[in-house]
């Protein structure tokens, strides 16, 4: 029998805890579920989830904060949840290294499809390595060059200067389809579907928090947004 998906849910609600756990656990995946912040890091430090769900308003510790917590020892993937669709809690979520959002009242089959879409997308985070070996870029042995930024496609490393960046899964994915294709003007509805595997309409905010998290870490000026149309990286 295949090892259990672990997931570390965290939400003060009694009842949509309760009720999330009974429907995830029915979709064969194990869960723990805290109440709050505090012991929501001390059981992922202890167990070592697989993928953490955290609600963006829970005591002791909120979910954004918890958030930046493990994604200071982790690269995990982290689903945040919050009430409102248009809050700034989402974008403090997604710039605090969550991977995707899901928003309040949700629907059982829907969060569990994207459970399963970001777990697809960190277990097969080389993907794109294939496509980034034929691109227009200097490219030896799979390390494509920009510059001073290298993508080794197949170590999935990246330096910039000689020195390593380190990327979350979903930004290395998000940068392997960028230098797949350098210079092509990739749209926020297709990064969705190539980086976060969203098989229907998605909130183009995820793809722009992630264009910018990537780019405080590879150069400001090294993606262009074209107005628009989306975002291409400079050849």
């Amino acid at each position: 029998m295949a090892e259990q998906t672990h997931v570390l849910f965290v939400e003060d609600d009694d009842v949509i805890r309760e009720a999330t756990q009974l429907a995830l656990e029915r979709d064969g995946f194990a869960v723990t579920a805290m109440p709050d912040g505090l012991s929501g890091l001390e059981a992922f430090r202890a167990d070592r989830p697989d993928i953490a769900l955290l609600d963006v308003m829970v005591p002791g510790l909120d979910g954004v904060s918890l958030c930046r917590r493990i994604r200071d020892e982790s690269t995990v993937p982290v689903i945040m949840l919050s009430a409102r669709a248009d809050s700034i809690d989402v974008v403090l979520g997604l710039e605090a290294g969550a991977d995707d959002y899901v928003t309040k009242p949700f629907d059982g089959a829907v969060l569990v499809a994207r459970i399963r879409a970001v777990l697809r997308r960190f277990g097969h985070a080389s993907g794109g390595a294939a496509k980034g070996e034929d691109s227009g870029a200097g490219a030896v042995g799979g390390v494509l060059s920009f510059g001073d930024l290298e993508v080794d496609t197949e170590g999935m490393e990246v330096r910039r200067s000689g020195q390593p960046v380190a990327l979350t899964p979903t930004e290395m994915r998000l940068l392997l389809e960028f230098s797949s294709a350098p210079g092509t003007v990739l749209s926020r509805d297709k990064l969705l579907e190539r980086v976060w595997d969203y098989g229907w309409g998605g909130d183009t905010r995820v793809v722009d928090v992630h264009v910018q998290r990537l780019r405080t870490k590879i150069g400001q000026d090294r993606i262009e947004t074209v107005r628009g149309f989306g975002y291409k990286l400079k050849a």
